[in-house]
């Protein structure tokens, strides 16, 4: 599991014995080993070593030269999450990321090249994810919309493009990565990511007037790319190997009101999260909203959506739904924090030129 801090020793194993920072005293250093807590202050203990040898070459002289590189850096990227890293940890965190960023440029070069396909993306992650049933701890956004027999249910008519859309970006997506197969489960729901990102970017470009460079400045200044990072997190979901019971998912477009409530609620949302997932519930939002504004419980939500969608950073709206996909996207699951790692070629420290 990821795990969440740094100490600068750890990077440097080998090295554990010698004492990092020495005093001005020849006999014996005082050594300060600070941890950053998770408030992010700083806290130290203190220890003596004797550290000058017959020569009186001071061990700090060799920190020095691996420290004020590596060490920084590695303090610089642990953020104020954590109480404590090994170097590992912080290799696996890049290596998902680097994964994780190349994935999303994947992704995003199929979705430009099918911007028709965004509804079915995004109802394909819906559906995935709603069959989780809180009594059996069992469904939810595991994969098993791929598998024919519940591809071909009613309330997934129209998905099987966006999976063969998803079936060539996995083929690409395996191609170069280092940690094995993306799965299913995770790539469907980054696929609904990149698709709601897409979405975000086309309406700051029309209140641009179409100028794709300047609504995709604003978006980038006014927009809400920052809240994705808990979302991003969540990497590492696993694939069932069979399709989820039959009975989980309305049919979105024939269901009542009172029937998307109820969905909702059995997996924890209220009539908040439904208005602002409209857009994920067909391909015409607008209709959508008009059935759901026939609902007292709905209609304010969806009226704040409708409001905040007409500003210029439609803040509520996008932060709401980045919020409901967050979680929607990983009811049940078990996030693996070490998928998608691989051995990196140990350096042996003894062959280093200093």
């Amino acid at each position: 599991m990821e795990a969440m801090g740094v100490s600068f020793l750890s990077t440097t194993p080998s090295l554990i014995s010698l004492v990092p920072v020495p005093s001005f005293n020849s006999n014996s250093v005082a050594t300060n080993r600070c941890l950053i807590t998770r408030a992010g202050a700083i806290r130290c203990s203190k220890t003596e070593t004797d550290v000058c040898g017959e020569y009186g070459f001071h061990r700090r002289d060799v920190l020095k030269c691996i420290g004020a590189t590596v060490g920084m850096e590695l303090l610089a990227s642990s953020g104020p999450w954590v109480e404590m890293a090994t170097a590992a940890d912080l290799i696996q965190r890049r290596q998902r990321s680097e994964f994780l960023s190349n994935i999303k440029d994947t992704l995003l070069k199929a979705i430009k090249g099918n911007p028709d396909l965004i509804p079915p993306i995004l109802t394909l992650a819906l559906n995935d994810a709603v069959t989780y049933d809180k009594a059996t701890k069992s469904g939810g956004p595991n994969g098993s919309i791929r598998f024919s027999s519940e591809l071909s249910r009613p309330e997934n008519k129209g998905l099987s493009a966006a999976v063969s859309l998803l079936d060539e970006a996995k083929k690409e997506i395996d191609s170069y990565s280092k940690g094995g197969p993306i799965s299913y489960a995770d790539l469907i729901q980054y696929a609904a990511q990149t698709a709601t990102k897409a979405t975000f970017v086309a309406s700051a470009i029309r209140k641009c007037g179409g100028n794709e460079e300047k609504g995709s400045f604003l978006y980038s200044v006014y927009g809400s790319n920052g809240q994705w990072g808990l979302f991003d997190r969540q990497f590492g979901r696993s694939d069932t190997e069979e399709p989820d019971p039959e009975g989980r998912v309305p049919l979105w477009e024939k269901a009542t009101v009172q029937e998307m409530k109820d969905k909702f609620k059995a997996i924890g949302f209220g009539p908040r999260q439904l208005a602002v997932m409209s857009v994920f519930l067909g391909p015409d939002q607008s209709a959508t909203e008009a059935l759901l504004a026939t609902d007292p419980d709905v209609t304010p939500w969806v009226h704040k959506y409708q409001r905040s969608r007409e500003t210029v950073s439609q803040t509520d709206y996008e932060v709401d739904l980045i919020t409901t996909l967050t979680k929607l996207s990983c009811l049940g699951q078990q996030i693996n924090y070490e998928a998608y790692t691989y051995p990196v070629k140990k350096i042996e420290l003894s062959q280093l030129k200093l």
